[in-house]
């Protein structure tokens, strides 16, 4: 049975680095709109340069071919958190990998250790990891954004008083920061410019941050688009309502951080104490443990810790 499993999983693992291989080349072209206008308009080059071209713009052929293909099992949802995460890949490949990274992680569990139950264990992590690595992603990059948003509103509102105009001051910003912000306001400057309405890319960019900062600040915007008036003064203000909501969301999570922490001690001290007890007296500690009425001591504990620690982060959690 092994012997017949050996070269199906061999052929599954090398069919999935053909796949990664193609990610990496995907990754690597990128997204940009000039590569993909490049491959259905190559100019004659002479020489390797010419053949590598040509490669190329099969190999995006090809990309852009099983995407098509794939795009049923795709959601919008998907879409954005890619963008938010700003991974250059698509929904499709993002699946595949998933895919893929399941069956070879099967297959690599199940010859390696002789047995079904491994493969199942490695498949589940596989399939677990790149959900766990997308949000991670979209986190810190949504973090790094949050701390960068007041220059931005400090830069935006000296080039508008400079007399830049609002498009103009994007400009301004994707050239003197740093990403994610400058990669953000490009990808809105290139919506605009492409002929989406500018409250429709600030909207867009928004749903990729969830920042509720950004959110004041694409009202004002809209606002002074719709009904006119002096925008520097309306960003002006926008930028101190939002440097004193930081004032005081700081002194508020000053204030219960006693609390916040008195939390998490209360909740780890029991697992603390248990796994002492497991060092020093481990046939004492081992009775609640013993299948019986004794195991429901242990299992209530747990859950009214669980439920104790978050009736605490409720009540230190205050909205600003």
């Amino acid at each position: 049975m092994n012997l017949v499993l050996f070269p199906i999983g061999i052929a599954i693992i090398l069919t999935g680095v053909v796949a990664a291989s193609s990610l990496v080349f995907s990754l690597k072209s990128g997204n940009d709109i000039s590569e993909r206008l490049e491959t259905y308009a190559l100019v004659p080059e002479p020489g390797q340069r010419r053949e590598k071209k040509y490669i190329r713009s099969r190999m995006v052929r090809l990309r852009l071919r099983v995407n098509s293909m794939l795009s049923t099992f795709t959601s919008e949802e998907l879409g954005l958190n890619l963008a938010s995460a700003n991974w250059p890949i698509t929904e499709t490949e993002y699946i595949l990998i998933r895919v893929w990274g399941t069956v070879c992680g099967f297959v690599i569990g199940w010859v390696l250790f002789r047995s079904i139950y491994p493969g199942i264990g490695l498949a589940v992590i596989a399939l677990l990891i790149p959900p766990i690595l997308l949000n991670r992603s979209i986190s810190q990059r949504r973090t790094r954004f949050e701390r960068q948003l007041m220059d931005v509103l400090v830069l935006i509102t000296g080039a508008v008083r400079a007399g830049y105009s609002f498009l103009q001051s994007l400009d301004v910003v994707v050239q003197e920061m740093k990403p994610p912000v400058s990669e953000e306001f490009r990808r809105v400057r290139r919506e605009v410019s492409l002929g989406l309405p500018m409250s429709q890319a600030l909207t867009n960019l928004h749903a990729r941050m969830q920042n509720e900062d950004l959110y004041l600040v694409l009202t004002a915007v809209n606002i002074n688009s719709q009904v006119g008036g002096n925008l520097a003064t309306m960003l002006e203000v926008v930028t101190n309502t939002i440097r004193d909501r930081i004032r005081l969301f700081s002194e508020i999570r000053a204030l219960t951080s006693q609390q916040r922490f008195s939390g998490y001690m209360l909740s780890l001290l029991p697992i603390i104490v248990v796994a002492i007890l497991f060092v020093i007296s481990p046939d004492y500690i081992s009775r609640l443990f013993q299948p019986g009425i004794m195991l429901c001591i242990p299992i209530g504990a747990l859950i009214f810790v669980l439920m104790g620690n978050i009736v605490i982060q409720m009540m230190s959690r205050m909205d600003v």
